[in-house]
């Protein structure tokens, strides 16, 4: 199961469309997910000039029965709804925001929290509250992610982190129709899109199937279903099941999460035309960086 088969990512309550299709994909505002930082990393970020002009301790109603944290919340969406706030920018740190609004911090820290929850904000450990990046929504389908992540520009690059032979484990040998430890060529890779962490993708193939030296070549710069095309492997069908998890400690290492962050998992078997597993792989995404999307239809 390459991650260039499927975009996936946590499914919200909604989701509002910021673009119009692009070669079968779709610009949606992500769902973003708290990393579960307490937010002293925000008092750390970068700061720089304040994009919320005239906004200040005026703009809170001390009186109305609306937390003062929400209010903030809502002129902070209003700034970025506006444009001062680009995706991809630092908002003002948690004691910039104190002291332009004139209150403490913990109800800053709050505010920021209802952002995150909104979808409009991602806390990122040592960097601080950034807006959200778009994400890709794409259906499902037997194709390639990588592919389809360059067509639409957004610059998908690959860490190979580990490669080698071992033995098949039970799913592992389960999966390709092997016996338990038969050897299986293992391929850990780091997924990035735009410069970021996307996902951390674990791939067993037969050992006859694509030469070990050609796998670690060449899934440093391309996807692995292409690979396998070009040694006349045509994909035909696979099974999939979708689940999520917290994220291990190397794994929130690897996507510059927390601990205390969401994953989806995938793990997927895939089979040519006669049949024959040819790849079984264990993914993890980051939740908010991805969707379904899936039509359903009565049989």
């Amino acid at each position: 199961m390459d991650a260039d088969a499927y975009a996936v990512t946590g499914v919200r309550s909604f989701q509002a469309v910021l673009g119009t299709s692009r070669d079968g994909l779709s610009v949606v505002r992500p769902a973003a997910a708290s990393t579960g930082d307490d937010g002293a990393g925000d008092a750390d970020a970068p700061g720089g000039p304040s994009r919320l002009g005239a906004y200040g301790p005026a703009s809170l109603d001390r009186a109305s029965p609306v937390p003062l944290y929400f209010q903030i919340a809502q002129v902070v969406e209003a700034a970025i709804g506006s444009g001062a706030y680009r995706a991809g920018q630092l908002l003002d740190t948690e004691l910039q925001l104190a002291e332009r609004f004139g209150v403490s911090r913990p109800t800053v820290r709050q505010a920021i929290q209802q952002l995150v929850q909104q979808g409009l904000v991602v806390r990122r450990r040592g960097v601080g509250s950034l807006v959200v990046t778009q994400r890709i929504e794409r259906p499902v389908a037997l194709t390639s992610l990588y592919d389809d992540l360059a067509a639409s520009g957004c610059a998908p690059t690959t860490k190979l982190l580990a490669m080698h032979e071992t033995g098949a484990d039970v799913e592992v040998a389960t999966a390709l129709g092997l016996e338990v430890c038969d050897p299986v060529q293992s391929v850990e890779r780091l997924r990035f899109a735009n410069g970021e962490p996307l996902a951390v993708m674990r791939n067993y193939l037969p050992v006859d199937l694509v030469p070990a030296q050609v796998v670690r070549r060449e899934l440093a710069v391309r996807g692995l279903y292409e690979l396998l095309r070009e040694y006349g492997i045509v994909l035909h069908a696979a099974d999939q099941v979708i689940g999520a998890r917290k994220p291990t400690a190397s794994e929130a290492r690897l996507l510059g999460t927390s601990r205390s962050a969401t994953l989806l998992t995938m793990a997927r078997t895939a089979f040519d035309r006669t049949g024959r597993a040819v790849e079984h792989g264990r993914h993890a995404y980051l939740a908010d960086q991805y969707a379904f999307k899936m039509r359903l239809v009565v049989s």
